[in-house]
C-alpha cells in the first residue's frame, strides 16, 4: 500500500495526465453476483443449472464474491411453460416496477418486483453488480452471450476473455441497444447485465452439449470476475458484436394469419450473411419470398418458437465492432494483498 501511494504520488507530479488515465481505467471491484434460471420456465438448461448449483455451488464460487443461484419465475418452471400471465422478461420497466400491488396484479409483473427488492433498486448503487441470465432458444445461435450497453467497459472485457477462453468455439455476441426497441430484461436490475442464450433446444427439453455451452460461458464470466477482482489488467479491447436493427414478421393475409414460413436455405442460419435475393420466405403455395435490401445482414433468432406470439419470425442484425478501455479493479481482493 505504501508503495501503490508513493507511485501515485510520483504520477501526480509528473504525470498527471497518465494518472487521470489511470484512474479513469480504475472500476469497483465485483461483490455480488446473479445467476438466473427459469425466466422462461420451458428453457431447461438455466433450469437445472440454478437447481444443481443451489445445492452443489462449489464451481460458481469464488474469492471475495458472492455469487446468487436464483430461480426467477419458479411458478412458469412448475408448470414448464414460457410465463404464467405475461413475459417476465419484457416487465422491468419503470412503470411495472412501481405498479401497485393489487389482486388482479399479473403474477410476473408481482415477480418483477420481488426481485427487484432482492437484486435492484434498478439503477441504483445497491445494485447487485452483475447477473448472468440464461435463456435457450430453438433457434441455431449456439452460444450466444448478449449485451444492452455498447459503453459498458466492463462487460465487453468480460464478453473478450469469455470469447477467448472458448475459441476456437464461437460465441456470437448481440447487442440489443436500439433506440425504440425497448425490452426491460430481467437481468437489467443489475450494474452489469448479461444473457446468455444457447440453443438449438426444444422447448421443455434438455440437451447436454446445450446445457455444457452455457456452463462454460457462466464458468469463463466467473474467472473473469475473480481475475478482475484480484488486481489483473485488462489492456484495451475490441469485439466484434452483432447489433439489432429490426424485427421482421412473417406474411400474413388480411386476416393476420400467417401465410409463409422461413425458406429452407435460411433455416438455422443464425448469424450468416442474408442478401438482396436470397431466400427468405416460402408460401403455402411454393413461392418463394426473397430478401429485399440494399445492404448485407445478419438475421438470428430465425423461426424461434416463443416469438410467433409476438409476431417476429426473426431479427435483422449488422455487424458492428465495440471498444473497451483499459481496465483494473480499483481494490485488489483482500486474499491478494
Amino acid at each position: 500500500p505504501q508503495r501503490q501511494k508513493f507511485s501515485l504520488s510520483i504520477y501526480s507530479v509528473f504525470c498527471p495526465q497518465q494518472l487521470l488515465e489511470l484512474l479513469q481505467s480504475m472500476s469497483a471491484p465485483v461483490r455480488r453476483v446473479g445467476l438466473f434460471g427459469g425466466t422462461h420456465g420451458n428453457e431447461l438448461s438455466g433450469v437445472l443449472l440454478v437447481r444443481h448449483w443451489q445445492q452443489h455451488g462449489a464451481e460458481i464460487q469464488r474469492p471475495g464474491v458472492e455469487v446468487k443461484p436464483f430461480l426467477t419465475n419458479p411458478r412458469a418452471v412448475e408448470r414448464c411453460t414460457r410465463y404464467i400471465d405475461c413475459d417476465l422478461n419484457r416487465v422491468f420497466d419503470p412503470e411495472s416496477l412501481g405498479r401497485p400491488v393489487v389482486e388482479d396484479i399479473p403474477y410476473e409483473v408481482r415477480r418483477a418486483q420481488e426481485i427487484n427488492h432482492i437484486f435492484g433498486p434498478k439503477g441504483s448503487d445497491d445494485a447487485y453488480d452483475l447477473i448472468f441470465d440464461l435463456h435457450n432458444t430453438t433457434s441455431n445461435m449456439g452460444g450466444t452471450i448478449i449485451l444492452e450497453n455498447s459503453r459498458d467497459d466492463f462487460t465487453i472485457q468480460m464478453v473478450h476473455y469469455i470469447k477467448n477462453a472458448l475459441a476456437p468455439e464461437p460465441c456470437p455476441v448481440l447487442l440489443i441497444e436500439h433506440p425504440s426497441l425497448k425490452y426491460a430484461t430481467t437481468r437489467s436490475v443489475a450494474k452489469h447485465p448479461v444473457g446468455v442464450e444457447v440453443g438449438p433446444q426444444p422447448q421443455g427439453a434438455a440437451r447436454a452439449d446445450v446445457l455444457d455451452k452455457m456452463r462454460k460461458i457462466v464458468k469463463h464470466g466467473l474467472d473473469f470476475v475473480q481475475l478482475f477482482n484480484e488486481g489483473k489488467e485488462f489492456p484495451p479491447c475490441t469485439i466484434e458484436v452483432f447489433k439489432i436493427m429490426e424485427k421482421v414478421d412473417y406474411p400474413r393475409n388480411k386476416n393476420g394469419e400467417i401465410i409463409a414460413i422461413i425458406h429452407p436455405k435460411l433455416q438455422d442460419q443464425d448469424w450468416q450473411p442474408l442478401k438482396n435475393g436470397d431466400p427468405l420466405f416460402l408460401t403455402l403455395a411454393g413461392e418463394v419470398i426473397p430478401y429485399q435490401g440494399n445492404c448485407t445482414v445478419y438475421p438470428t433468432f430465425i423461426n424461434e418458437a416463443a416469438y410467433y406470439e409476438k409476431k417476429q419470425a426473426f431479427v435483422k442484425t449488422e455487424k458492428i465492432k465495440l471498444t473497451a478501455k483499459h481496465l483494473r479493479s480499483s481494490v485488489s481482493d483482500q486474499s491478494t494483498s
